[in-house]
């Protein structure tokens, strides 16, 4: 089984180091193209297409290095390589959909015409390749919440293409040139959006702070269900990485059940991976009420 696991990731790196190339040639050519055409929006798409390839790539290296063993140094090991690496890419993406933004304001009393035609085809390819590199990450991110978060970019790649198509149309048939800054305005729009939510959670894991699909309350509850268990404290819930959750908490049970303690750990920690998703666990049992601990959280 295991086997198979190591399997998998190795198919989904590979499928990820591809994505990552066809990303930077699609971004070359909208590049190219955006220049030729005089189109803004091409390049806003070119911007948003190589931010992602960062992204893909980020993904791919914070794998690899997330898979270097613990030391006595970093004895969480290098899992938070990913976290560190998105909120790059995300501050990134901040200050492009700033720029793009900027362009698209300053352009707008100086409008030049646009080939629109270039923009049309050039945005075509761009559409049939995040096309084709979400099918190359769909099978991926059933496995992977990195390559799920490449499949999801993938896509909405794919729509801001069809934005763009939709502007090289316009500018075709009508020659209103404001619409490709219009639509520039929009994928910026867009870019700032996904990067506000990154940099969010990726600031909430770095803090420490509780997921916010989770309650105290309600994992403080589902420990003192566990028979003998009077009262649980002092619980701190956190993410190490975004699909790893870890806990620590001070268990009060009764002297008298100090030799069921083993299966009390147990049961606490099969509730806790069962009804939360938390699999990692230090759970520190008590037998006397006046924990000096106890008034710092729940």
């Amino acid at each position: 089984m295991g086997n198979n696991h190591s399997h998998h990731e190795n198919i989904s790196t590979k499928k990820l180091y591809f994505a990552v190339l066809i990303n930077i040639i699609l971004t070359v050519a909208q590049v190219i193209g955006g220049i030729a055409s005089g189109s803004l929006s091409l390049l806003a798409d070119a911007l948003h297409n190589f931010s992602d390839a960062g992204a893909l790539g980020i993904a791919a290296i914070a794998a690899k290095i997330g898979k270097i063993p613990p030391n006595n140094k970093m004895t969480y090991g290098y899992k938070r390589a990913e976290i560190l690496g998105a909120l790059i890419n995300s501050t990134t993406l901040v200050l492009v959909g700033i720029y793009l933004l900027y362009e698209a304001i300053n352009r707008y009393s100086n409008q030049n015409p646009i080939d629109g035609w270039i923009v049309v085809w050039v945005a075509a390819i761009a559409l049939v390749i995040d096309i084709f590199t979400a099918i190359l990450t769909y099978t991926g991110s059933k496995h992977s919440v990195n390559i799920k978060a490449a499949f999801i970019h993938n896509v909405s790649d794919a729509a801001a293409s069809v934005l763009v198509i939709i502007s090289g149309i316009l500018i075709i048939n009508y020659q209103i040139y404001v619409i490709d800054l219009i639509a520039t305005i929009v994928i910026s729009f867009y870019v700032l959006y996904h990067a506000f939510f990154l940099i969010r959670d990726c600031i909430s894991v770095l803090m420490q702070a509780t997921p916010n699909h989770l309650s105290i309350e309600k994992i403080k509850r589902s420990i003192e269900e566990v028979k003998f268990v009077q009262e649980a404290h002092h619980i701190h819930v956190w993410k190490l990485i975004d699909n790893e959750i870890l806990l620590e908490g001070h268990i009060l049970i009764d002297e008298k059940n100090l030799l069921s303690l083993e299966k009390i750990k147990s049961e606490i920690r099969h509730s806790l991976s069962e009804n939360f998703s938390i699999n990692h666990s230090t759970l520190e049992i008590e037998t006397s009420p006046d924990c000096m601990n106890k008034g710092n959280l729940n």
